[in-house]
């Protein structure tokens, strides 16, 4: 057993007027526990009916990552793996319901409940090409103020009240291709609404979790943070993380070909950081709506070339001999869209860094994935509140309020994100060894 040493990592800031969040990381030696989360499983007892399958462009066969598929007249949901396969649990209250599958760039299909299989399920879509017309391009020939003024109208396109969302969380630690950490967790969402400045609050409601520690040689790595890391990703909800006004001029914004979302025509506008910034901007790419201006989706990296910039960055306090820098930090955010009013509906979070050990023969590659998408929700009222000691602290480690994997039955009615296959390998590995310890 090593003496316990921590690195903390905090999140890679482009200047400093955004304040830290995202991402911490902590890298201790310690021993792997179970912690039970006692909490009464009401929705794990609903009756529900279970679909799998997957999604795939229809002319190339090639799996679509994150779609969404939506449960047509409700707000239960789901999307898709980086395999592009789905899960998706449907109360067996809900009779002649149709599916609706949705993917940037492509028309939204509906499929009938009734049509699918319980699983092996092969849902094509069928890719879409509409080009804006002239006027409406011309509405704003400078992109850069089309991103500031869909911003600025997060008021009117985005929820205006209060609402209270289930959601999927999972994150993942692995050391090169191996799974060193697995954690998942279904959080309640406080969702506040886009005019208010009250910050988003969350509740977790159950998790579990495996960590091999003896996979990390010399350090162990937690990530802290948990569920918020992908919560602040939620662009028109916190634009002060990568857009405050100040920062406008520090990048350079182009339009790229549109494309479409559901039959709707939607701008692309292409961001960057000014070369003769210094400092690690964001790059990416911004998909918005071409008759409300609502943001759809934000696809989007940090710029890690400057290894000791990036690495202060991201690094809060450390053992002097281990190096860390960041060789990857990409960001994504999707947002749906109910009665002409757009939500945060799913994020996530990559980050590939290295570490390096001064004197020694220690050099490898590790990878943090950080996932949720909210699979339902509802408008609650304004005078509902979380209680101060039920919140989430934006300082949690997941990893430790977590139980195991032996229940197979753990997530019940509750709908998650597909495992994609490494993840479902080492699920399944889990099982096998905790069936042997039994």
């Amino acid at each position: 057993m090593l003496n316990l040493k921590f690195l903390i990592m905090k999140n890679a800031l482009p200047t400093q007027h955004h304040k830290p969040i995202l991402l911490a990381l902590f890298f201790a030696a310690i021993l792997m526990s179970f912690n039970a989360l006692n909490a009464q499983d009401t929705t794990a007892l609903q009756d529900f009916n279970e679909y799998s399958g997957i999604v795939v462009d229809e002319n190339s066969g090639d799996a679509l990552v994150f779609a969404s598929l939506e449960v047509e007249n409700t707000n239960i949901s789901t999307v898709t793996n980086s395999d592009g396969k789905f899960l998706l649990k449907v109360p067996s209250n809900i009779e002649n319901a149709s599916i609706l599958i949705s993917f940037l760039g492509y028309k939204q299909k509906k499929v009938l409940l009734s049509s699918l299989k319980k699983s092996k399920n092969k849902l094509s879509l069928e890719p879409e090409i509409t080009k804006l017309s002239e006027a409406t391009i011309n509405t704003f020939k400078d992109p850069k103020d089309l991103v500031q003024e869909t911003l600025k109208r997060k008021a009117s396109n985005n929820l205006d009240q209060q609402a209270f969302m289930t959601a999927f969380y999972r994150e993942t630690i692995k050391k090169r291709r191996k799974n060193v950490s697995l954690a998942e967790a279904i959080v309640n969402v406080y969702k506040q609404p886009y005019n208010s400045n009250r910050k988003d609050n969350m509740k977790l409601y159950k998790a579990r979790k495996s960590t091999d520690y003896s996979k990390l040689d010399t350090v162990a790595l937690k990530l802290q943070g948990g569920p918020f890391n992908a919560l602040y990703v939620d662009m028109m909800k916190y634009p002060q993380y990568i857009f405050t006004a100040e920062m406008f001029d520090y990048y350079n914004f182009s339009y790229l070909p549109s494309t479409t979302i559901n039959g709707k025509a939607v701008y692309i506008v292409k961001f960057e950081q000014n070369p003769n910034i210094a400092e690690p901007l964001f790059y990416g790419k911004l998909y918005i709506d071409a008759e409300t201006l609502a943001l759809n989706s934000a696809i989007y990296n940090l710029n890690v070339e400057n290894k000791e910039l990036t690495g202060s960055m991201f690094v809060k306090k450390k053992p002097k001999d281990i190096k860390v820098y960041p060789t990857k930090a990409a960001y994504r955010v999707d947002y749906r869209e109910k009665n002409g009013k757009w939500y945060y509906s799913y994020s996530n979070v990559q980050i590939t860094f290295k570490i390096n050990k001064k004197r020694k023969l220690f050099n490898t590659t590790y990878s943090l994935s950080s996932e949720m998408a909210i699979t339902d929700w509802k408008f609650t009222d304004t005078k509902e509140s979380l209680k101060f000691k039920e919140r989430l602290k934006p300082s949690i480690i997941i990893t430790d309020e977590a139980s195991g994997f032996s229940d197979p039955e753990f997530w019940g009615a509750y709908n998650v994100i597909e495992p994609e296959k490494s993840i479902e390998s080492a699920i399944n590995k889990i099982k096998r060894q905790l069936k042997k310890a039994g």
